[in-house]
């Protein structure tokens, strides 16, 4: 291990392992995935496959600078966690927190409307149509009783 490493990288408000791969150590950024990180590597001229901790100073400004900023790049807008966005219009990519609240957000709006997902989230049920006669029970509903002998 040389001087310049750092085991601990904080980038966009979250502590990363220095000791993986540029990649998969992005990954535990909430909003960003493997592809969406190697992409912006890429855009932006950092080795993906090095490890985190080797990178200098400049060239994770350059990485912070670039993940706060993502749908400036010019990269396609099916990497985006947000395309078309219902207020804006625009393809947007949120990451951390903003993500957090923007879904929350988008929950609150279903239940408002009272669509089918809304409902669905106001009672606690599953919402993309999974089954659930055996699945997902809580409370007095768990398990089955059997009558006594």
């Amino acid at each position: 291990m040389s001087e310049e490493f750092k085991p601990i990288v904080r980038l966009c408000s979250v502590d990363l392992d220095g000791n993986k791969q540029v990649v998969y150590s992005l990954k535990r950024i909430k909003g960003i995935g493997i592809n969406i990180a190697t992409a912006i590597c890429r855009k932006i001229g950092i080795d993906y496959k090095k490890k985190l901790g080797y990178l200098s100073e400049a060239e994770l400004k350059r990485l912070e600078e670039a993940l706060t900023k993502i749908h400036e790049y010019g990269l396609k807008s099916y990497l985006f966690n947000r395309p078309r966005d219902p207020s804006t219009g625009k393809d947007l990519h949120l990451i951390g927190s903003e993500l957090l609240i923007k879904v929350k957000m988008d929950i609150e709006l279903m239940k408002k409307i009272r669509c089918w997902k809304g409902i669905r989230h106001m009672y606690g049920l599953k919402v993309r149509g999974q089954r659930t006669r055996t699945t997902g029970r809580t409370g007095l509903t768990v398990g089955v009783t059997r009558r006594r002998k």
